[in-house]
């Protein structure tokens, strides 16, 4: 079969299209069929060896834990899957991922596919979706009348929870550029801020909030800023730059990581097939351009690594002594998930 694979750490020229030997299904394993699979920014930060500290790999690695496709074969032990099952999943990051034509999963990560959308589209819900769902729900636990900002609303996770926070009942401000500014008022959004007219702390001068989200890369003096902004014994979670130990005035902070939750996915998929949760698909690439994908989001990653390095020392280093995070390659600014077709 095909596969996009990498024997080493290194930028984008890392990843290669190859033939490998088609897996095969382990005790409590299913053999996927991939229909699609899509690109978060953390594969590249994961490629590039920046987070081999706390996730080390086995070379060669095939990447991308997100998937949808089709059960192609049930392993040994493995009970309420069959043959010709929809499935999506998120797969553990360290393990061979989804980009390529066949993967081999943990029965006990699959959730069935969403009825209403293009398998290969259901793609874009796990690792994003997940993280959403978990901030909001889980670490926040966010409820009906309370008020939320979230911070980097325009993105793909930012936009998950949007939509999970508006369908709480809570108040919504969200930050977004005019690309993204419509779609994010669609999911719910009662307030947008344009974060690139006006600083945040100044948009919503006066306000506290009972929880901030923060879904993008933030410098430590921003982050500070936006950990200002909660009310006193509110919350403050972030998936990149992580806030204070001790916020003090009882503000309780949370650094998500995301995990693999069957119900929570079976859940999201609830959501996406009664309406209440959009999935946004930007694009659609063969799988076979998957390092170009990668090689548009240098400027990203370099940025991120700019901003979160200042407060994560490891991350620093590992940057430091990587040539792989660089801004050469032009960017893509996407407003949706970049699904990868094999």
């Amino acid at each position: 079969m095909k596969a996009v694979r990498y024997h080493a750490y290194g930028d984008s020229d890392v990843l290669v299209y190859e033939d490998v030997t088609r897996p095969v299904a382990a005790p409590g394993q299913v053999l996927v069929r991939v229909a699609g699979t899509s690109f978060n920014s953390t594969d590249a930060a994961i490629r590039a060896g920046l987070l081999q500290d706390t996730l080390p790999l086995a070379f060669p690695h095939v990447p991308n834990p997100d998937v949808s496709g089709v059960i192609a074969e049930v392993g040994e032990g493995v009970t309420g899957w069959s043959v010709g099952d929809a499935v999506i999943a998120l797969l553990p990051a360290d393990a061979p991922g989804a980009a390529a034509e066949y993967v081999a999963a943990p029965a006990e990560v699959l959730a069935s596919a969403p009825r209403t959308v293009e398998l290969a589209d259901a793609s874009a819900l796990p690792w994003a979706g997940l993280t959403a769902w978990q901030s909001v729900y889980e670490h926040a636990d966010l409820k009906s009348g309370q008020n939320v900002l979230i911070n980097g609303a325009g993105g793909a996770v930012g936009g998950y929870a949007v939509q999970l926070a508006a369908r709480a009942g809570a108040t919504v401000t969200a930050t977004a550029s005019t690309r993204s500014r419509d779609r994010i008022r669609s999911y719910g959004a009662d307030q947008i801020v344009d974060y690139t007219t006006t600083p945040v702390p100044r948009a919503v001068a006066g306000r506290h909030f009972d929880v901030v989200l923060n879904m993008t890369p933030t410098s430590p003096e921003a982050t500070a800023q936006l950990v200002d902004l909660v009310a006193d014994g509110g919350a403050f979670l972030s998936i990149t730059t992580p806030g204070p130990d001790d916020a003090g005035r009882g503000v309780r902070t949370v650094h998500v990581f995301v995990r693999s939750d069957a119900g929570h996915l079976a859940q999201l998929v609830a959501r996406v097939d009664d309406g209440a949760l959009a999935a946004d698909v930007a694009e659609r690439l063969p799988l076979a351009e998957l390092a170009e994908v990668h090689a548009s989001y240098a400027a990203q990653l370099a940025e991120m690594v700019r901003l979160v390095a200042r407060a994560d020392g490891t991350l620093a280093a590992r940057a430091t002594e990587r040539a792989a995070v660089s801004d050469e390659s032009p960017a893509r600014w996407l407003t949706g998930k970049t699904v990868l077709i094999p």
